[in-house]
């Protein structure tokens, strides 16, 4: 979330900019803007305290990532599912989980290894009260925490496009019924053992191969996208 208590004009602009992204794009992600619904110019203008005209740049970027479709003269709207497409991206991410961890890779901080301390945490209070909305937030998180092991910014920029572009795939199909909440949860807190584990080892090598098949499983407890591929 963007911080309310933040003055914007005290924020750079590019800052700014960012940061209206990311919201919105979190937002698409938790499907509290689902597929189809048109999206009001004015409406975040104001929530956000911009013009329209730097909010357009942030919807044109997120319709260059495939998570907005603008109608000239109708609006600009959340896109739907095209699951062959995401079938490809998933695939392409399972490659790229090996680069993000070879490619200029940043040794793990003390920080982030906290971090994922309080991942695991937060993946054993899910056993106890488990929501969908919770678990795909800790998904993110941990995804953004694991960018900060390569230095190469095109990798991390084209990483975060892919991961995004399907991220809300995962939340439908727990929201339709077709995944189980509390499998998905054991297996996760299973595989963010193992991540620390690696982390305090220092081995990247092992957590890239570790989170290509991460990947990898997760997209084939996936039904529709298995039947789409």
């Amino acid at each position: 979330m963007i911080p309310r208590q933040t003055d914007p004009e005290r924020l750079r602009a590019r800052d700014r900019y960012d940061l209206i992204h990311d919201e919105i794009r979190s937002r698409i992600c938790l499907l509290d803007y689902p597929p189809g619904m048109r999206l009001s110019e004015t409406a975040l203008a104001s929530e956000f305290g911009i013009s329209r005209t730097p909010l357009r740049r942030v919807l044109a970027r997120l319709e260059d990532e495939g998570m907005l479709r603008s109608m000239h003269g109708v609006g600009t709207f959340v896109t739907d599912v095209d699951y062959t497409e995401l079938g490809q991206v998933f695939r392409l991410r399972r490659e790229l989980a090996v680069l993000q961890t070879s490619l200029d890779p940043v040794p793990p901080s003390a920080a982030l290894i906290a971090r994922f301390v309080t991942f695991q945490e937060r993946g054993r209070e899910l056993v106890d009260a488990p929501t969908a909305r919770a678990f795909s937030e800790l998904d993110r998180d941990t995804f953004l925490a694991l960018l900060e092991l390569t230095a190469n910014a095109p990798l991390r920029t084209m990483s975060a496009a892919l991961y995004f572009r399907t991220a809300r795939i995962w939340l439908q199909q727990v929201t339709a019924s077709q995944i189980d909440l509390m499998q998905e949860i054991e297996i996760y807190n299973n595989e963010l053992r193992d991540m620390l584990r690696a982390l305090r080892l220092g081995d990247l090598d092992a957590l890239g191969h570790m989170r290509r098949g991460h990947i990898s499983m997760s997209f084939a407890r996936m039904p529709a996208l298995v039947k789409a591929s």
